[in-house]
């Protein structure tokens, strides 16, 4: 099992229900494809470095998670197609 991060960048238009759902959604993509996740760092809205999607403003999220080396490429091409996210980066983390 190898550890890997996920950034999740959220829209800014999202009511707390559905950023929960969004979150929740993409832990049921991780545990679904091998993963177990270890922790979720919220760090709230934050001002964007540039705007995208006419917004200036997002909500992040930092998720670490164990895998196989199969669970990023399935979990990205699940994340790539969901509405609320606007950005995502999925990388490996030093042993």
């Amino acid at each position: 099992m190898n550890k890997y991060e996920l950034a999740v960048v959220l829209s800014a238009k999202l009511e707390d229900d559905e950023r929960a759902a969004a979150i929740e959604k993409i832990q049921g993509y991780i545990t679904r494809f091998g993963g177990t996740v270890t922790n979720i760092d919220e760090w709230g809205k934050k001002r964007l470095a540039y705007e995208i999607q006419k917004m200036k403003e997002a909500f992040y999220y930092f998720i670490q998670f164990d895998g196989n080396s199969e669970t990023p490429g399935e979990l990205e091409s699940h994340v790539r197609i969901m509405e609320p996210v606007i950005r995502y980066l999925c990388v490996k983390q030093e042993a």
